[in-house]
């Protein structure tokens, strides 16, 4: 066991390394005890685990109470090369306490609801042995969130970023053999997977440029080169914040690397909601918070990241517009808010877009299990019909909104906790998306008008789309059998709920204009300026969303659409509408410029240059044929002629020979004598006339 070292702070802070062991201790319980103790032993150990890491983060914040300046505690020696010099060492400021509080508190939430969720969907899959795996992958999410966070250096958070890439892959490929013809899962998890290299290449190629640069990857020592050698070497700093710009996109799905998002929709809707609210995408606006003294001083880069964080916003925003699947309007909106985060910490206002990555977890994770909570119920619905005759060979998909309606009678706890956080993620008062989405107006409204103005357009139409997937939802006659008999979730899904409502309405007390309380706590990590609250902002930004809910309610809701009947939008937009319910083709326009000219480059590659020519031609023509003419020559023509030749030679000569000495060899006494007389004089006259 490897024993925690505090270099500074002291008594709670060793605690800190249990944020990581236990959720590691419970996957592994699960993975030797799961299936052998069934559902609700691997529930409750996932779920007490990830419960206990909240406590342990509990612990941080009250230790961080007493020393705000943090400390770092020392697990091990990782990697010594030359210069290069990395441990394993855990950070604990204010800044990674509030994201250990929200991925630990809120995954918590999505842990426990999972329990109930997955006891049905692994049953309406038709495969209840997954049920242990899915939580053994769940732990690991969370741990490979907290590697993440807790990091003291790019390296080790870069551990943490492959993890939870790694992790989103597994999960949103969950049930990997079903989707569109068998594979639409797994082609989810692949999509999300190799986009999300596009920006993890963006990060090593930012933490080459910071070793080159500041000769280190600590944080501390990076940020003191940057004070101190920042702006005479400027070109590599930009050049660093733009490749953490790209890592960021990948990660919290901003423009271009935003398409693998919505496809994530295809893992069970506790992954949606691990995903989106507690985990990855808050992955990217936690690295730029963190590398804040980078942007600071590359203004270039971080008007980029305003702009990039904005104009995700707005664009999100009207696809959420036209979308028909539940999980998917929630998904363009996380996008869409995302941007607000982005735009926020671009334009420098790191407390204002940490607010809002939290009071999003809230209502985001709220929404995203309220979603699962209806469609399970609406589920529940079609299969006690499945076996109707009326019924029983009617195409059915229980995500569609269009196949629901009126459910408000029947789920009430659902429709309650739906609405509040509806109106949360609508930014209405004194909700917690108020105030967090509001003091990022207020910011960019004194920082970059272009993104003050983009970002007040995403946040009506924020309002629309939530206010029409209300009334579709909920509202009116149900548009299906199976909406008519949706009944509610038991309480080990719906207490979460609540938990994420109350959560919903009462998290915008963290920093209430003139109290400013995170404000205060985040001093301490990074750079901060107060905004005051504005009244103007507040009162355009509310008008805004009561006017685009006033425009759903006159087109959903006075006369709610009827079973079959278009969307109102469709005849109203025309062509706007096709294009927002295609998500403007951006997938289209991928498959168009990079995906088909890979897969011909790729057919090229294999078919021509590896087959054709490579292997028909260089293998068979010029290797094998080479091959077989060079051994015909080496047998017929050298070895036959020459060696066989030089042997046949020198065995002739030898039998030459023979038959001449044979001559000598007589067999009479008389003639050897006489050589050796003959020998003997020849000695005796060498030697006499020598």
């Amino acid at each position: 066991m490897i024993l925690s070292e505090v270099t500074s702070g002291g008594g709670l802070f060793t605690y800190a390394p249990l944020l990581i062991a236990l959720p590691v201790m419970g996957l592994l319980i699960n993975i030797v005890f799961g299936r052998r103790f069934g559902e609700r032993f691997s529930a409750s150990v996932a779920s007490g685990a990830v419960a206990l890491a909240f406590v342990v983060a509990i612990l941080q914040f009250l230790a961080l109470r007493t020393h705000p300046a943090g400390a770092t505690v020392h697990l091990a020696d990782w990697i010594t090369i030359g210069e290069l010099s990395v441990p394993w060492s855990i950070k604990v400021d204010t800044l990674s306490a509030t994201m250990m509080l929200m991925v630990t508190g809120v995954s918590t939430l999505i842990h426990i609801y999972a329990a109930g969720y997955m006891h049905e969907d692994v049953r309406f899959q038709g495969d209840p042995g997954r049920y242990t795996r899915f939580f053994i992958f769940f732990n690991l999410f969370v741990a490979a969130m907290m590697v993440l966070v807790t990091a003291d250096n790019y390296l080790m958070m870069f551990v943490g970023w492959e993890g939870v890439g790694l992790c989103s892959y597994l999960l949103i490929g969950f049930w990997y053999e079903k989707g569109e013809d068998g594979i639409g899962n797994a082609v989810a998890g692949k999509k999300a997977f190799v986009t999300n290299r596009i920006g993890d290449f963006g990060f090593l190629i930012a933490m080459f440029l910071i070793f080159g640069a500041a000769g280190s990857l600590q944080f501390d020592e990076v940020f003191h080169w940057v004070e101190s050698h920042g702006l005479a070497n400027i070109g590599v700093v930009s050049a660093i914040t733009l490749f953490l710009l790209l890592g960021a996109t990948g990660k919290s799905a901003q423009l271009p690397l935003f398409v693998w998002l919505p496809d994530a929709m295809a893992g069970p809707t506790p992954v949606s909601a691990l995903i989106h609210a507690a985990t990855m995408v808050t992955a990217g606006i936690y690295m730029i918070a963190r590398s804040g003294p980078l942007f600071d001083v590359a203004h270039s880069s971080a008007n980029l990241v305003a702009l990039i964080g904005a104009a995700t916003a707005f664009f999100a925003a009207t696809i959420a517009v036209g979308q028909f699947d539940i999980k998917r309007v929630l998904a363009y909106s996380t996008i869409s808010q995302l941007g607000f985060m982005m735009a926020a910490v671009g334009i420098g206002a790191y407390v204002a877009g940490m607010f809002h990555l939290v009071t999003h977890a809230f209502f985001k994770a709220l929404l995203f299990l309220s979603s699962g909570s209806v469609i399970q119920g609406v589920e529940h619905g079609h299969h006690h019909l499945e076996h109707s005759d009326a019924h029983h060979d009617e195409p059915f998909d229980p995500q569609d909104m269009r196949n629901m309606g009126g459910l408000r009678s029947r789920m009430k706890i659902t429709y309650w906790v739906y609405l509040i956080g509806a109106l949360a993620l609508a930014g209405l008062p004194p909700l917690a998306g108020f105030f967090s989405k509001d003091e990022i107006l207020a910011d960019a409204s004194m920082e970059n008008t272009v993104v003050y103005v983009l970002l007040a357009v995403a946040a009506f139409f924020t309002a629309f789309y939530m206010g029409r997937q209300i009334l579709m939802v909920f509202f009116g006659k149900a548009r299906s059998a199976a909406a008519e008999h949706a009944v509610e979730n038991p309480p080990v899904m719906t207490i979460p709920l609540i938990t994420l409502a109350g959560l919903s309405i009462i998290g915008g007390a963290l920093n209430l204009p003139g109290v400013h309380a995170l404000t205060d706590w985040l001093e301490h990590s990074v750079h901060i300026h107060v905004t005051e609250f504005n009244i103007q902002v507040a009162a355009i930004s509310v008008g805004l969303a009561l006017v685009a809910i006033a425009i759903s309610w006159v087109l959903y809701g006075r006369k709610p659409i009827e079973q079959g009947e278009p969307d109102p939008l469709r005849g109203i937009l025309g062509p706007v509408f096709v294009g927002m319910e295609n998500k403007w083709w951006v997938d289209e326009l991928y498959e168009l410029v990079f995906i088909r000219p890979y897969i011909w480059l790729a057919h090229f590659f294999a078919e021509v240059i590896d087959w054709r020519f490579w292997h028909d031609w260089f293998h068979d023509s010029v290797l094998a044929s080479g091959f077989r003419n060079g051994t015909r020559w080496l047998a017929m023509v050298f070895d036959l002629r020459v060696i066989d030749g030089i042997a046949n030679g020198l065995g002739m000569v030898t039998q030459g020979a023979a038959v001449r000495l044979r001559g000598l060899q007589t067999g009479y006494v008389r003639n050897y004598a006489l050589a050796v007389l003959v020998g003997s004089l020849l000695v005796l006259t060498y030697f006499i006339f020598g």
